[in-house]
């Protein structure tokens, strides 16, 4: 039996089927029955009811009692027995109802339910003669009424704007949807299993923020009624974890929300899930080895299978170099602006008129390099002009140590050797409110707070912070980030 539940139908056919479920809602109250319950306990997962009857036989009988619950997705028969199918997060199962079970007039309720609605139900599990492991209803009972039909289970929700407005409709009528997020939950979970066996402890810190930091973004601005003053969504959690480095708690991690106030794109959403971890007495060379091992612990965890080997050592390329043997420009010898523009248009490539020489290498990398890496990948040693946090490299001068890493031709993370001399500190600070003087909008503020941090003298350390989101794409093999966002932004 089908139910008139798609989502593409006309407006009318969409009212006509609101109209009658509201009608049989008022059905069910008139004859004293709550659509709405509070509560149903002792619920089993479908998935381990399954799992208890796999030596099942076909047509075997047992006398074991199950309750589960879900929403009603299919029906068929009528009259003496019916079979329905009730699925939950874990899984699908088929019911089979039968009047001389439940007698004429419980049988005749369940079978005027709607596909969408939630039941409860007691069963006893069986093999059918087709082999399908089933539950032979015993007792059932509404535990809420879907007045709007789900979306169509043969052709599910497929408009790509109304899944992410709609993401509820999304997960009922997708598997693919539903699996996404369960995967995304688990590699998360893994994430954390890793780092917390790793002697590392989760934090949390402010995300109303004085005084934004940590990465080159704009920020979004608020303001705090009760202190009559302008905040700021953190951009990054960095300065504040960096300050419980100072404090002694050497090895810190921070899962939590960022908020940058940027355009939307297939990798870039306004509000992004990110994690930062640091580590004293660690350099980048450290964290490149943990942050290798952690995506090869979670790929594992999760059951990966897609094309990328995170068994294998990562491909390792500096900065620069990859620069250079895709587009002939050596960055280290054009270390300003016009040398670098003029080496730029004379390789035929665009130079926009007001990026300084941080963003025409930043537009090199994005443009040329970063599309290329496919496998995954490091790329080391930043120019000190675009690292304002990094400490300065210890053999190769104008460097820092800092590097980035790639899969898929996306960024995905960025770490550093953490600098830790606040007079250096002080002085970058600086250059960056010169280079927001010649209007860069995602210079790093001077943070006087954290420069104070670092005079009580902060261990050589280690961090780096990676997006969540990104690696739920890479781990469940979606383009777009708005994928792997339960509610994205969207445009109005």
């Amino acid at each position: 039996m089908s139910d008139a539940g798609d989502e593409q139908g006309s407006a009318e056919e969409q009212l006509d089927v609101f109209t009658a479920r509201r009608h049989k809602l008022e059905e069910l109250r008139a004859a004293g029955v709550e659509p709405f319950p509070y509560a149903y306990p002792n619920v089993e997962p479908i998935a381990e009811v399954r799992a208890a009857h796999l030596d099942l036989a076909v047509g075997e009988e047992t006398t074991a009692a199950h309750r589960v619950a879900g929403r009603l997705a299919a029906r068929r028969g009528q009259g003496k027995m019916a079979f329905l199918d009730l699925v939950d997060r874990s899984g699908r199962i088929q019911l089979q109802a039968r009047v001389d079970e439940l007698g004429p007039e419980r049988m005749r309720l369940l079978l005027d339910l709607d596909l969408g609605d939630l039941i409860g139900v007691d069963g006893i599990a069986f093999n059918s003669r087709r082999g399908e492991l089933s539950l032979r209803v015993t007792e059932f009972e509404l535990l809420a009424k879907s007045l709007r039909p789900p979306p169509d289970k043969h052709h599910g929700l497929t408009d790509v704007e109304a899944r992410f407005r709609h993401r509820e409709a999304d997960l009922l009528s997708n598997e693919e949807t539903r699996a996404i997020f369960i995967t995304r939950a688990r590699m998360v979970s893994a994430i954390r299993r890793f780092l917390d066996s790793e002697g590392f402890i989760e934090v949390e810190t402010p995300i109303l923020q004085p005084l934004y930091g940590g990465a080159a973004a704009r920020p979004f601005t608020t303001h705090h009624n009760a202190l009559d003053r302008e905040l700021y969504l953190r951009i990054a959690s960095e300065l504040y974890l960096k300050r419980l480095i100072v404090g002694g708690l050497e090895r810190v991690y921070e899962i939590g929300r960022n908020f940058r106030n940027e355009g939307l794109s297939l990798k870039h959403n306004p509000e992004f899930s990110m994690i930062e971890w640091y580590e004293a007495y660690s350099d980048y060379n450290d964290v490149a080895a943990r942050f290798e091992a952690l995506m090869r612990f979670v790929a594992r965890e999760i059951g990966y299978a897609g094309p990328i080997d995170f068994d294998k050592p990562w491909h390792r390329e500096t900065l620069a170099g990859s620069i250079e043997s895709r587009t002939g420009i050596d960055i280290e010898r054009h270390r300003d602006r016009e040398s670098l523009a003029a080496a730029m248009a004379a390789a035929d490539l665009p130079v926009p008129e007001t990026d300084t020489w941080p963003q025409l290498v930043d537009e090199l990398v994005s443009k040329h390099v970063e599309p290329t890496l496919i496998e995954p990948t490091f790329l080391f040693d930043y120019p000190v002009e675009i690292s304002p946090l990094a400490k300065r490299h210890r053999s190769r001068p104008g460097m820092v140590e800092r590097f980035e890493a790639f899969i898929n031709g996306i960024e995905v993370a960025n770490a550093f050797s953490e600098l830790n001399d606040p007079d250096d500190q002080r002085a970058r600070f600086e250059d960056q409110q010169a280079l927001a003087a010649r209007g860069d909008e995602e210079a790093q503020p001077y943070d006087e707070a954290y420069i104070r941090a670092l005079e009580y003298g902060m261990p050589p350390t280690g961090g780096i912070g990676f997006g969540i989101d990104r690696m739920a794409m890479m781990l469940t093999g979606q383009r777009s980030i708005r994928e792997v966002i339960l509610f994205p932004a969207m445009r109005e």
